[in-house]
């Protein structure tokens, strides 16, 4: 684990369409860090398989249903919902070129390689705001894990996705009774409410124990059908 005296050592940074995306290690650790806003690590990965777990527990039981990730960072869910026999189709949506490259031959490659050998995954290279208004792809369960919650994204392009219009746009591609599930690194009531708006039922938040401080939570909602 890194100490205070350790300098984090820069792997890679790119240039992108939405700003600078930078991998870099710190002591074991690998970390993701876009526009210099810290969006996730290899230290744990307990919040991002909670996520997966949590839609498909709060699925009704359908068989082999269809799985959409927004987010591919450093590749937890992926890995996690590869492992899982229950998924049919695994589709992880992702924006930066520069995250799937550090998967596909890069240093993150030990993480998903094993996933990304699974017939039923694949990753899109797509802004996911924009690939829920334009897909005709159907989803049994959705997984937003993009940004570091619906109060504080990581472009101001994101803020859409966790209105009521965006959040029209993710039940579009949710078959009847799919399930949405989104990470945060807070609890936000406020979401809660949109989500209730927006149509969406059994809108509840599960929290994920942290070591210190206000604990990680997924949101969970229902599409109606």
């Amino acid at each position: 684990m890194p100490t205070a005296y350790d300098i984090p050592e820069v792997l890679d940074r790119r240039e992108g369409p939405h700003g600078e995306v930078v991998l870099r290690r710190h002591g074991e650790l690998l970390q993701i860090i876009a526009n210099g806003c810290f969006l996730m690590d290899t230290s744990d990965g307990r919040s991002e398989r909670l996520l997966v777990d949590a839609a498909r527990d709060t699925l009704d039981g359908r068989r082999r249903p269809d799985l959409l990730i927004g987010g591919l960072g450093v590749g937890f869910s992926l890995a996690h919902a590869a492992a899982d026999p229950v998924w049919g189709r695994i589709a992880v949506v992702e924006r930066e070129r520069a995250i799937i490259d550090w998967h596909r031959a890069g240093p993150l490659r030990d993480l998903t390689e094993q996933a990304l050998a699974d017939p039923r995954a694949q990753i899109l290279e797509a802004d996911l705001v924009e690939y829920v208004n334009e897909t005709s792809d159907t989803f049994d369960a959705l997984c937003l894990d993009i940004d570091n919650g619906p109060d504080w994204t990581v472009t101001e392009g994101n803020d859409g996705l966790y209105s009521a219009g965006g959040l029209a746009s993710c039940a579009r591609v949710l078959r009847p009774g799919g399930v949405l599930a989104v990470w945060s690194a807070q609890p936000s009531p406020e979401f809660e409410e949109t989500l209730r708006n927006a149509g969406f039922q059994q809108v509840r938040t599960e929290e994920i124990p942290v070591a210190r401080g206000v604990p990680d939570v997924v949101h969970l909602a229902v599409r109606p059908g």
